[in-house]
């Protein structure tokens, strides 16, 4: 039997992302044209990651953005969704991004739990 929050996903026709996600605590940047804004990592997987924004981004789903975090490098991606002051972006499969994500994990991740919940 399905969870509801998974039905729920499904009824809504979203593409969940099927990579595991970990908590993260790493702060970072998402460019969206000229406009920088910086947020914090809530999580992140292998093909995508979600951040907590200190301010609105504008940004359309399906728009090309880049993620510039001092601990992984530039992280290009597209915009999956954006709600409440959050975002989520999947990876560019055409980028090096999931590499990147792959390594950090094996030399610098520690798993964490969240201090706070939405």
């Amino acid at each position: 039997m399905q969870s509801s929050s998974r039905r729920h996903v499904d009824n809504l026709k979203i593409k969940a992302r099927g990579s595991p996600r970990h908590h993260a605590r790493l702060t970072g940047q998402v460019r969206y044209f000229t406009r920088l804004v910086a947020g914090r990592v809530v999580n992140i997987s292998a093909s995508g990651i979600a951040l907590d924004l200190q301010a609105p981004l504008y940004a359309a789903a399906g728009s090309k953005v880049r993620v510039e975090c001092d601990d992984i490098g530039l992280l290009d991606g597209f915009v999956r969704w954006a709600h409440n002051g959050r975002i989520g972006i999947e990876f560019d499969r055409s980028s090096n991004a999931s590499a990147k994500v792959v390594s950090y994990f094996r030399f610098f991740h520690k798993d964490i739990k969240p201090v706070l919940k939405r």
